[in-house]
């Protein structure tokens, strides 16, 4: 998915960075409260970024200029949602293009729009409608990280077709090509993603209940839930009972 430094020609690469700027802004903004506001969450945060980096960085060859890898985004995406998704998949894609080679700095607005945008906000998406419809957790998790993988590379297939149409067909003919050899290797890199998320979330079922709590990824079961008002105006308190009648004097009654 990362396409290589230089790839791009220089106004497909401005533009790219141009559109993943306001993004990534927003992103910062939404860590940087989530931080002030929850300290105990960078913990996850670290090991949501640390997920992503090491997915991302195991590449396969693929389509010239680009590569195919698991992206690691969904799970990030699930727990904190798409702008902080956003700013830890820059991260990790600035970080791979300094030390691993991996993409590049010309490249990273068209990187960053690919993996850290559209991918975690495609699989949140989906998570979030599988859940709308009661689906179980891991259900839900899975097809998140499935999708989120598997459209970083339908934009990254697009991103190339528009650098790159073909001569014959044009954007079209380019995109079919770019999709195809993609999908060979990609398809089942993202239900491999996917499989391995849902494993990643067990264990963090079991290790961090409280956190996932809090974030909305696990409901609050009812025991815990605090009494609503409803529920305390309900139980009406006993009425007090009546005065006795004061008994009539036999003064009274005689006159």
């Amino acid at each position: 998915m990362h396409i290589a430094e230089g790839f791009l020609p220089p106004a497909h690469a401005i533009a790219w960075g141009v559109a993943s700027a306001p993004f990534v802004v927003h992103g910062v903004r939404s860590l940087t409260r989530e931080v002030k506001e929850h300290p105990e969450s960078t913990l996850l945060l670290g090991a949501s970024g640390a997920f992503t980096f090491v997915l991302s960085a195991l590449k396969i060859p693929s389509v010239t200029g680009s590569c195919s890898h698991p992206t690691g985004t969904g799970l990030g995406a699930i727990l904190f949602r798409p702008p902080i998704m956003a700013v830890l998949g820059t991260i990790t894609l600035l970080f791979q293009a300094l030390l691993l080679a991996h993409g590049g700095l010309t490249t990273l607005g068209a990187n960053v729009f690919s993996m850290a945008i559209i991918g975690p906000w495609a699989g949140y998406a989906v998570y979030k409608l599988l859940k709308r419809y009661e689906a179980p957790l891991m259900v839900a998790v899975f097809f998140g990280a499935f999708v989120a993988d598997l459209s970083t590379y339908c934009v990254t297939s697009v991103q190339l077709a528009l650098a790159f149409p073909d001569p014959g067909s044009g954007f079209l003919g380019a995109l079919g090509k770019f999709g195809g050899i993609f999908a060979v290797t990609q398809i089942p890199l993202a239900v491999s993603e996917g499989l391995l998320t849902v494993l990643v979330m067990r264990l963090l079922v079991q290790s961090s209940k409280g956190e996932l709590t809090r974030l909305g990824v696990l409901l609050q079961s009812k025991r815990q839930q605090p009494r609503t008002e409803k529920t305390a105006t309900s139980e009406k308190p006993e009425a007090p009972e009546a005065p006795e009648k004061p008994e009539k004097s036999e003064t009274g009654a005689s006159a």
